[in-house]
């Protein structure tokens, strides 16, 4: 130990990193702060409009109506030319009945006309998105109640409402429910786009989602009933629910293949890269995580640490990386910085992700040098996390000024944000003096979560308010998605970051031959904290199911009048009591 705790680099680097997204959430803030206050001062000119609106004078009517027929008036044809024929005696004008290029401007390449998306696939999307919600709230609702039992664990003497029972009902309703469901729903629009052609079969997009489901379902009675794999995390249902995720899964996989078969584009889109390897390796994570002919002894531990680590990084991560390469150029109105670096942060995911599992068990039965392969792909994930953050912070550049007033740019800021740095702890995590003091602590239950939720959710989020309105035409009132999003945001920190503090405590007590129960004791106000921040992001997913119904159904939305048509318009529904501010 180098000059005390603070003194090694893993300490260090995570503490700037847990700086790092707490500073951009300040910088938002007051950009956000400061559109409140633009929207309060619109709503004021407003409310003085509509006062001055019923004080006009019959003069200043007449004004505006005369002013309206000024700007409706139009320009006769030969209003400059005359009536005279024309006449070319010089032979200045020649080759008058034909069209050429203009020399100096480089051709363009042809437009092709956009092809919207039919109100068949939009359904079939909504359903997977819809689902995915109901799936968050269940989850998370299970997460509540669990953590509420570290404050109060004497709440319940159920069996099937057990710690041991729920906590694996809310890790895979999560992982294989909300995120897994979101991701393939969002496929269904991207794969298309990006491929130029309609989506081989919705049929086949249906059984998808009802076996997907049903897996969800059925494996979550399953564990509450004491029925599961006895095997590691995130892999307790049993065999035969997780068949039916997997046949899922592989139906979309078929789907999306002869969708991109049948491309009119030349080249296959980075997004599609993304997307199809994702869905092919969580087939590959299953059979491996399933299949018992390497299951025995220090083999089952060692598929355990690869099981828990691709599904994480070649299934949830691959895929909303995926989604990211559509839907940030989009958004920004620009393309990817760099599509080179989109290629390198793909093929070095894949050969460092799928060797860094066994450093979840530093100091274990199992071989020093597999552990010391796995930290060292560990450090190599430095490469394609740094290249896409790159990618992605550039495509931002000489767009940042959209955040301030986009609802769903803050959701892909925060995402980037933590896509950097929860990897980066993951790397830091990985070194044997952390590994030693965090790890079986709960160190790794923050790491996790700001994972699956700052980079996972928060990137889901983003996609589906970007989505949905132009799905249904329909769109969540704004200051509502800032609610979802700070509380979300804020709860996050308060949730990680205390038990991150917590967890360094209670292993430095483990390092130094403490008691154990001791280590209880110290967590008592850090598990306090963590109910608070869990708290908060629940009530966020409330507040995210209710801006999700809003953008299934109906709004009005505020509009001033300012042209003179509107505002003769709105004067006269005003005499006609029933001047209105919205428009549907």
């Amino acid at each position: 130990m180098n000059n005390g705790l603070f003194g090694e680099s893993g300490i260090q680097i995570t503490l700037l990193l847990i700086l790092l997204p707490i500073i951009v959430a300040l910088i938002i803030g007051v950009v956000k702060l400061y559109n409140s206050y633009l929207n309060l001062k619109r709503r004021k000119e407003l409310s003085d409009f509509t006062k001055n609106l019923g004080n006009l004078t019959p003069d200043e009517l007449e004004n505006f109506k005369k002013r309206q027929d000024e700007l409706d008036y139009k320009l006769p044809g030969n209003i400059l030319s005359g009536d005279l024929p024309v006449s070319d005696k010089t032979g200045i004008i020649s080759n008058i009945n034909t069209i050429e290029n203009i020399r100096v401007i480089p051709e363009k390449q042809s437009f092709q006309s956009q092809q919207y998306v039919s109100k068949h696939l939009s359904k079939l999307i909504i359903y997977f998105i819809g689902s995915a919600v109901a799936w968050l709230i269940i989850a998370t609702s299970v997460g509540e109640y669990l953590g509420i039992k570290f404050v109060a664990p004497d709440v319940d003497h159920q069996s099937w409402l057990s710690f041991g029972r729920l906590r694996p009902v809310h890790t895979n309703m999560v992982f294989w429910g909300w995120a897994s469901t979101a991701m393939v729903g969002l496929a269904y629009y991207v794969i298309p786009r990006v491929s130029n052609v309609r989506i081989f079969s919705l049929k086949i997009g249906y059984y998808s989602l009802w076996f997907m489901n049903s897996a969800v379902a059925l494996g979550s009675i399953s564990l509450m009933a004491g029925i599961n794999n006895s095997g590691g995390e995130y892999r307790e249902y049993i065999w035969p629910v997780m068949l039916l995720f997997a046949v899922g899964i592989a139906l979309s996989l078929y789907n999306f293949l002869k969708t991109i078969a049948s491309r009119t584009t030349h080249e296959i889109y980075v997004s599609n890269w993304y997307i199809v390897s994702a869905m092919m390796y969580v087939i590959v994570i299953s059979l491996t995580g399933y299949l018992p002919f390497w299951q025995n002894g220090l083999g089952e531990t060692i598929t355990q640490g690869y099981y828990m680590h691709q599904g994480v990084g070649m299934w949830f991560m691959f895929l909303v990386l995926g989604l990211m390469y559509y839907f940030l150029p989009q958004q920004l109105n620009k393309p990817i910085y760099s599509y080179s670096l989109g290629i390198l942060a793909f093929w070095t995911q894949i050969l460092f992700y799928t060797a860094l599992g066994s450093h979840h068990f530093i100091f274990s039965a199992i071989p020093w040098w597999l552990q010391t392969v796995a930290i060292v792909c560990s450090v190599g994930m430095i490469i394609p996390v740094v290249s896409g953050t790159t990618n992605f912070l550039l495509t931002f550049n000489g767009a940042w000024y959209k955040l301030r007033t986009s609802y769903t740019l803050p959701f892909y800021l925060i995402g980037i944000i933590f896509y950097f740095t929860g990897s980066m702890q993951g790397t830091v995590e990985a070194f044997r003096f952390t590994n030693l003091i965090w790890h079986f602590t709960d160190f790794t239950v923050a790491h996790s979560h700001l994972t699956m939720y700052g980079i996972i959710t928060f990137m889901l989020w983003g996609f589906i308010y970007t989505l949905v309105p132009r799905l249904t035409g329909r769109e969540p009132k704004k200051v509502w998605v800032g609610i979802h999003f700070w509380l979300a945001l804020v709860g996050l920190m308060f949730y990680t970051v205390s038990l991150m503090i917590g967890a360094t405590e209670k292993g430095m007590l483990w390092m130094a031959g403490k008691p154990f129960v001791e280590g209880l004791t110290l967590m008592a106000p850090f598990w306090l904290w963590r109910a608070i921040g869990g708290t908060m992001m629940w009530i966020s997913h409330l507040v995210f199911a209710y801006n999700f119904y809003t953008m299934i159904n109906r709004k009005p939305r505020i509009l001033i009048p300012k042209s003179p048509a509107e505002i003769l318009n709105a004067k006269k529904m005003m005499t006609n009591q029933e001047f209105n501010t919205t428009k549907n």
